[in-house]
């Protein structure tokens, strides 16, 4: 970069303070948190992230020098978000794998339902066309149960977790009724996203790694347990 547009020195100074501000604000919202997805927390988050990327950029125009910062769930996941400040309206779009592990209990859970319903002949042509088939099945257990009550007990239906991930996107209008039913995902816009929440066994794997070079001796070998941990 040439001298005639690097940054000023006082603006990569103005740019460490609002960092440290950044700071002030973030722990400030997260020692007042009201739960795990306080929105307080969530926006000082963001200004931190934003703070510290601006610095980051000034301190290597103007001195060629990095820092040790980086902030998760950046331009990699989310454009920048460009709705509403005031959002008169939201909606919330939930994704959740599974895996079917065990059909055989799908099964006779669909079939418990289906007998609770119905009697007699009707409930045994009931089970020939729906719960005598995985995909019949699928179709009672989650037609009688909520997304979150399967979520909870995914493994007395035979199902194991995979990703989820939750968006929250803003609407500057409530939608009318039925407008998007027929194309319900097509009409998402990502700069919309206010926020989201992914849960990955990734994540726990890449946390377990850690925990593996942490227990690693110098010769990469994992260190012996002392005599209080060989008692545990």
């Amino acid at each position: 970069m040439s001298d005639a547009v690097q940054p000023t020195a006082a603006e990569v100074r103005a740019a460490a303070e609002a960092v440290k501000a950044a700071l002030d604000r973030h722990l400030a919202a997260v020692e007042r948190r009201t739960g795990d997805d306080d929105p307080d927390v969530y926006e000082a988050f963001n200004e931190l992230a934003a703070a510290a990327e601006e610095y980051d950029e000034l301190l290597y125009d103007r001195y060629d020098e990095v820092t040790p910062f980086e902030i998760p769930g950046g331009d990699d996941t989310l454009p920048p978000y460009t709705g509403p400040e005031e959002p008169n309206a939201l909606s919330v779009v939930i994704r959740r794998d599974y895996a079917v592990v065990e059909p055989q209990r799908l099964l006779a859970q669909a079939q418990r339902v289906e007998a609770v319903e119905e009697d007699g002949a009707t409930a045994s042509e009931g089970f020939d066309a729906a719960a005598g088939t995985v995909h019949g099945a699928l179709g009672i257990l989650f037609g009688e149960f909520e997304p979150d009550e399967i979520a909870t007990r995914h493994k007395e239906f035979g199902l194991e977790e995979g990703d989820s991930t939750l968006w929250v996107t803003a609407a500057d209008e409530p939608a009318e009724p039925g407008e998007w039913l027929e194309t319900p995902f097509e009409s998402i816009d990502p700069q919309r996203v206010v926020c989201r929440f992914d849960v990955s066994a990734v994540f726990d794997e890449e946390s377990d790694d850690d925990d593996l070079d942490d227990d690693l001796g110098p010769d990469g070998e994992t260190d012996s347990p002392g005599p209080l941990d060989a008692d545990r």
